[in-house]
């Protein structure tokens, strides 16, 4: 199986560091990807944008007797972080610049500012996949601050118009939960894209774990995500796909259970 092999003598030396360049195995790159745990090696083919090939006739064929499946969202952490006024959490990375948005919202006859940064490539990454998925966002946030919050990041273009909030999450041990039978009682055409692992804890098999997001501007994981959900939409059942993470949920879910506070739930008056 392992043949061909490729070693230090085929990579490139640039600034003190080894880069693999793929087109030394295959010139045509649209053939060919790697499997590496450094980013330096394969920068070069890092595009900012996810290059969105035509589908073949038989692609487009398959796709008329497939449902449109649908990718279930969550908010903080997931596409957004924010803090809200004379509220400072304590994490080690700080914002770099003022917030994309600033909610401004009454809770419990209070007026409260939330100040919004929006995850890396946020924008480019609801575009996409609004083309593949019917988008739903459900959050465990209060529904006056969750829904003004996606109100600013669909932006008028129609994508976000279905919406779950704390009132459709199940509390259960001092956390919430999301039944996604809620928004569809046929589980093998939805999943979920959510940072908690306790979120979906009741539907493992529909579930796409991703880093939480607080600030960092060098995040890729939207970005990261792309290719995978463009070929998700092809399978009959989500859940045959997404059943090979079980193993990396269960790791999650020990550690999030050890420690409810990896959950954030803006303005929680719970």
């Amino acid at each position: 199986m392992l043949s061909r092999r490729y070693f230090r003598q085929h990579c490139t030396l640039e600034y003190g560091a080894y880069s693999k360049d793929l087109s030394v195995i295959n010139k045509d790159l649209s053939q060919i990807f790697i499997l590496d745990n450094s980013p330096i090696a394969l920068i070069q083919f890092q595009s900012v944008k996810y290059y969105n090939c035509p589908l073949q006739p038989i692609s487009i064929h398959r796709l008329h007797f497939l449902p449109k499946k649908i990718l279930v969202l969550d908010l903080d952490e997931t596409l957004i972080h924010s803090h809200h006024d004379g509220f400072s959490r304590n994490i080690a990375t700080k914002p770099s610049g003022p917030p994309d948005f600033i909610v401004r919202v009454e809770i419990e006859r209070h007026p409260v500012r939330f100040f919004v940064y929006k995850r890396p490539h946020v924008d480019y990454f609801l575009e996409a996949v609004s083309k593949w998925y019917e988008l739903v966002i459900f959050t465990a946030s209060m529904e006056i601050y969750g829904s003004a919050v996606t109100d600013k990041l669909d932006n008028n273009r129609n994508m976000l118009s279905r919406r779950y909030f704390r009132q459709h999450c199940t509390l259960e041990y001092g956390a919430y939960s999301k039944d996604l039978s809620v928004i569809n009682k046929d589980l093998s055409q939805i999943f979920i894209l959510d940072n908690s692992p306790i979120a979906y804890r009741c539907c493992p098999l529909n579930a796409i774990p991703i880093k939480s997001w607080f600030f960092d501007p060098t995040d890729t994981c939207l970005l990261s995500l792309l290719p995978f959900l463009d070929a998700l939409r092809f399978c009959h059942d989500v859940r045959s796909v997404l059943a090979m993470n079980l193993h990396l949920h269960q790791n999650q879910m020990i550690t999030s259970t050890n420690s409810l506070t990896t959950q954030v739930i803006p303005f929680s008056t719970q």
